[in-house]
């Protein structure tokens, strides 16, 4: 169990560092990017692009394990159906994403800036989810971590 967290908590760390050193905890960068008519920057192509390599080497790892080294089984997503709430979901995020240049893991990341408008985002972000999972007949079930 505490293996589990230490490598989750690592492997976290080395996400935020990972977003810090491309600077998409800036969230300047991010919406230049999404600025395609104006002065566009194209770095987070690179970054996401970039993403890809681990990605892939994580897919083609499990394609031959029975089951990851810290944990009794894989966590991959099974449900391919695109109904109203992942769409309506996927709005609301890109709506947000552009209108911030935040998404929720460079946001966790950005509060080692300091900057009061991270800690406003993150704020608002634990809301939001605490909101959803009060008022979702789906998630109305208390969070269990095994």
């Amino acid at each position: 169990m505490i293996q589990r967290v230490v490598v989750a908590i690592l492997c976290g760390i080395l996400f935020g560092i990972g977003l810090v050193i491309s600077d998409m905890v800036n969230p300047a960068r991010v919406l230049a990017f999404l600025d395609v008519t104006g002065s566009w920057d194209p770095s987070l192509a690179f970054v996401m692009g970039g993403a890809l390599i681990p990605s892939s080497i994580a897919y083609a790892i499990k394609r031959h394990r029975g089951r990851p080294v810290f944990e009794m089984r894989f966590h991959v997503p099974t449900n391919r159906t695109i109904d109203g709430a992942l769409v309506s979901g996927a709005l609301l995020f890109g709506f947000g994403w552009g209108l911030v240049g935040l998404c929720p893991g460079p946001a966790l990341a950005s509060l080692a800036t300091g900057r009061w408008e991270a800690v406003l985002f993150v704020a608002a972000m634990i809301v939001g989810m605490f909101a959803y999972r009060t008022t979702s007949s789906r998630h109305s079930q208390p969070l269990r971590i095994h």
